[in-house]
């Protein structure tokens, strides 16, 4: 799927992973308990981060990886119906 947004800097686009409907033994969730995931997808990544002598330094990430991220970091966004985090690499935590 391509994506017709592009991060500036070192910010990504991240999607989501869907939250979990039920349990591992079995029990279903209900919509108002679910949280948050703290896993997604990178779908696009910006040129990297400018040092002060001008210099980009490229992002450690690429579309594609896997990625853990805090649990309140990024912004939310909502482009054609699906919904994405904008966020900054410093925001993710490790690679999957």
């Amino acid at each position: 799927m391509t994506v017709n947004v592009k991060p500036l800097a070192d910010r990504v686009l991240v999607r989501p992973a869907a939250a979990e409907e039920k349990t591992k033994s079995g029990i279903i969730i209900p919509d108002t308990a679910k949280e948050k995931p703290m896993q997604g997808e990178i779908i696009a990544v910006g040129q990297g981060k400018v040092a002060e002598d001008g210099k980009i330094t490229p992002l450690q990430v690429k579309v594609g990886d896997k990625i853990l991220y805090g649990k309140y970091a990024g912004t939310e966004l909502t482009f054609e119906g699906e919904e994405f985090l904008i966020m900054r690499e410093s925001d993710i935590f490790a690679i999957i």
